[in-house]
């Protein structure tokens, strides 16, 4: 359902309720509150109660029809164990072995056995079920943090079999874990023992082939043979790298000699590394001519500062260092044709040094196999060997260990005299006091949350925003002597004074379009919300504050305002609707000097159309010329449609709410109802509000009301 109002600041600074336009947000949804559910909690208190009974009383009668339980209760208890080495022990994890034990102990195969022997002991103590199978017996296994000691304990319907089936149960037990241990130790020692005559003739076969592949080659030759083509065959790689070395330097050196940059210190470089005779005689030759042409050149430089260079010792030396570089071309050609023959000689050798070296390796290769297959066989009888041992030495241990009892359980205690369980009864009992309680309290929870009536200031101004002009607190103390008394001057109930007057206060300061709001409506959504009440203390703190008002009880069905103020009920408003009497004839004086009062006059039936006449609307302009504020007490907009006719013609409506008592759902329709009359809401009134709640402030401090104080009345004209 869409919001139905929605809060609007005129240009007068007062904040009136309208309704929300088409396409507004959907209100938020109230919070729970704690203090709401104590409240309901208070209120039917009563409904936890009654479930709380129904399940206990259903869990005793299922208690009391139930047939009884008895239980016995024995004990196991490891002892020592006996440790062989190599695995021959049993081993077993405690945590996972409580688990195990119950699971076997509750086995069919286990109950099976227990009754078989019970048959066999005495055929008359097994006790049969109303189907003639034998009684089912639950066992429970436990064991305390670091003990021994199993607690075995079992429960039935029969006081006498529960026991000695508990006896012959851990009886079997310990017998069955006897055989399984048997047996387990028979087939382990069947295994080893074809293991270890399947290693035996592996092992034989290992060996022959071994002993075979060694008189069929020399192992001894073959390893020498191989640390010895080894050698070689590094040797002939290291001469093989110093070839290949050499090469890529001549190789260097055609490139120079067929460069024009050649120079001779490079030639050293290389000659050097040329250990043959000729090339260090070229050498030395081409360093001498060398030298010979740069003492040349420096004479005819030296000469050519005086001389010409057709000068006879001009010409002797240029032909002496053109001979000279004749001859220097002679040898670099020599040069060049040396170091070819020199790389084509290297290129031999280290071809055939790189087809030595495969062969070697190819030779090498083969002997290192035939020394890996004979290393493989000895492996391979070497592991063989290993295993038959261990498992030659387990084969005695376990041996062994099947002829040595090796069970670690016994019997601690023999099973106890049967005794009546109420352990179910307890369960029983406690699991319906939880699910009476927690369904008590659920419906009173799912109560709470449906339930949408106002119950404190917060939740009016969470629905409806701060909308809320004032607040009267609900006076259960007073309420209890009779009918509350009305306000009156020197009032000692400070907070129910006080608070009219802070209503007084919002009125006083209330403006609509600038104006104050003078003809005032009251109503509310539905009957028994206390507008009479408000409306006749609230005209009351008005007149006690000076101002001339008139009350006029408008609710010519059921209106009681009279009997309150102890003045008659006709003729009233009634009477002067349909214009028998005047005004002046009708309107009461009150024991306040300053309130007047129209009663109700005569029931009628049709009171609304009596508001829709002129003459009603006449009338209010005539009180508004002769009273300061006139406040009409109407009948509930749901209960006739006397008030959604009056509003529109008044100057504005109070609305009121009662805390614990409204809900919110009939204050929006009504609201909307007068909304739609075009009725100027001024604002809500909460009712009864609780004032001993926690979130309640307003005027609960009596130390700063005066006592046994004769008050001034100060008659300010509002």
């Amino acid at each position: 359902m869409k919001d139905l109002v929605h809060i609007s600041s005129s240009d007068s600074g007062l904040q009136l309720l309208e309704p929300m336009r088409q396409g507004g947000q959907e209100p938020p949804a109230p919070k729970f509150r704690l203090q709401k559910l104590l409240m309901f909690l208070r209120k039917f208190w009563w409904i936890p109660v009654l479930t709380l009974t129904l399940s206990l009383g259903v869990a005793v009668v299922v208690f009391l029809r139930s047939p009884p339980i008895f239980y016995s209760v024995g004990s196991l208890w490891e002892t020592e164990k006996l440790r062989l080495p190599d695995g021959a022990a049993f081993t077993e994890d405690r945590e996972r072995d409580l688990g195990t034990q119950e699971d076997v102990l509750r086995s069919k195969v286990l109950r099976d056995l227990t009754l078989a022997q019970m048959r066999a002991s005495d055929s008359n103590s097994i006790v049969t079920d109303e189907n003639g199978d034998p009684l089912s017996v639950q066992i429970e296994v436990s064991s305390t943090p670091k003990s021994s000691v199993y607690v075995i304990q079992s429960s039935s319907a029969n006081p006498a079999f529960t026991p000695n089936y508990l006896n012959a149960l851990m009886e079997q037990y310990l017998e069955y874990r006897k055989n399984i241990r048997s047996r387990v130790s028979s087939g382990t020692l069947a295994s080893i023992s074809e293991q270890v005559q399947r290693l035996e003739r592996d092992m034989k076969l290992g060996q022959e082939a071994l002993n075979e592949y060694e008189r069929s080659n020399n192992l001894t030759v073959l390893v020498e043979e191989s640390s010895q083509e080894a050698s070689y065959l590094a040797k002939l790689k290291t001469e093989l790298s110093d070839y290949q070395l050499e090469y890529k330097l001549l190789a260097a050196k055609a490139l120079e000699e067929n460069s024009p940059a050649n120079n001779s210190s490079k030639d050293t470089v290389f000659d050097s590394l040329n250990n043959s005779e000729s090339a260090r005689s070229a050498v030395a030759e081409r360093q001498g001519a060398d030298k010979e042409i740069q003492l040349l050149k420096l004479d005819r430089d030296r000469l050519a500062k005086n001389l010409r260079p057709n000068h006879p010792k001009m010409i002797k030396l240029n032909q002496d260092i053109a001979r000279s570089e004749r001859l220097i071309e002679v040898y670099h050609q020599q040069s060049q044709e040396q170091i070819d023959a020199s790389r084509e000689a290297l290129q031999i050798k280290i071809d055939s040094l790189l087809q030595a070296v495969k062969d070697w390796e190819e030779k090498i290769g083969a002997v290192n196999e035939r020394i890996a297959v004979a290393d493989g066989l000895k492996q391979n009888v070497l592991r063989n060997q290993g295993l038959y041992d261990r498992l030659t030495a387990l084969l005695q241990n376990v041996d062994i260990s099947r002829n040595i009892d090796q069970e670690t359980l016994s019997i601690l205690e023999p099973a106890t005299p049967a005794k009546r369980s109420y352990t179910q009864a307890k369960t029983m009992l406690t699991q319906a006091f939880i699910i009476g309680l927690g369904l008590g309290l659920g419906i009173i929870f799912l109560i709470t949350l449906r339930d949408d009536r106002f119950n404190t200031l917060a939740e009016v101004n969470e629905r409806f925003g701060d909308t809320v002009v004032g607040q009267v607190p609900d006076m259960p103390e007073l309420s209890q002597l009779g009918p509350l008394v009305l306000l009156h001057d020197n009032d000692d109930r400070h907070m129910f004074a006080e608070s009219y007057r802070n209503l007084r206060s919002a009125l006083l300061y209330l403006t609509v379009d600038g104006k104050r709001p003078r003809v005032l409506l009251i109503t509310s959504a539905v009957p028994n919300e206390g507008k009479s009440t408000i409306a006749t203390n609230l005209t009351r703190a008005m007149a006690l504050g000076g101002a001339k008002v008139l009350l006029i009880d408008g609710d010519l069905r059921k209106g009681h305002i009279h009997d309150r103020l102890g003045v008659p009920s006709k003729p009233g408003l009634h009477e002067l609707l349909r214009q028998q009497v005047s005004p002046e004839s009708i309107i009461q004086k009150t024991d306040l000097l300053n309130l007047s009062f129209i009663a109700r006059g005569n029931i009628c039936r049709n009171p609304g159309d009596l508001f829709l006449q002129p003459v009603f609307d006449t009338l209010l302009t005539k009180f508004r010329e002769n009273f300061d504020y006139v406040v009409i007490d109407c009948s509930p907009v749901f209960a006739a449609d006397d008030s959604s006719s009056l509003a529109p013609k008044v100057d504005g409506t109070l609305f009121i709410v009662r805390s614990r008592f409204t809900h919110t759902r009939a204050v929006r329709e009504a609201l909307e109802i007068l909304f739609q009359r075009q009725a100027r809401i001024l604002g809500l009134i909460l009712n009864r509000a609780d004032s001993t709640s926690s979130g309640y402030y307003a005027y609960k401090y009596a130390e700063y009301y005066a006592e046994n104080t004769q008050a001034d009345v100060v008659g300010e004209k509002i």
